[in-house]
């Protein structure tokens, strides 16, 4: 599967954007997803997952109450809703599929995209 991330931009301290990661391809609903950021300087960094059904979800601490994860198998997309933004959410965001389990660490996952880029400003 290739998956093509979109949706990131610039955005005030407090405003929200929605992260999409649209998969290739079919069986789309097989896949687990999950949006991983890197921030410069630092390491990647899991941020949420979702089971293949959607039926489960796992969230960072530092995330949690403030994102959530979707997917939508008809649309062979997943989506990440980012409220409430900090500057420390200043990232490039990643999102991954794997077809084995949800995970939250990045070695978990043999399908990524290409990045999208959220800029909080303060």
């Amino acid at each position: 599967v290739q998956l093509q991330a979109s949706g990131g931009g610039m955005v005030q301290t407090g405003g929200s954007l929605r992260l999409s990661c649209r998969a290739s391809g079919d069986f789309f609903r097989l896949y687990h997803s999950a949006w991983f950021r890197q921030a410069p300087g630092k390491e990647r960094e899991f941020v949420s997952a979702i089971s293949r059904s959607g039926t489960t979800t796992y969230y960072s601490d530092s995330v949690k109450g403030r994102f959530t994860i979707s997917k939508d198998n008809a649309k062979n997309t997943a989506y990440l809703q980012m409220s409430s933004l900090k500057p420390e959410d200043t990232a490039v965001y990643y999102c991954a599929a794997n077809r084995v389990r949800t995970s939250t660490s990045a070695d978990g996952y043999g399908f990524w995209g290409q990045g999208t880029l959220v800029t909080v400003s303060s």
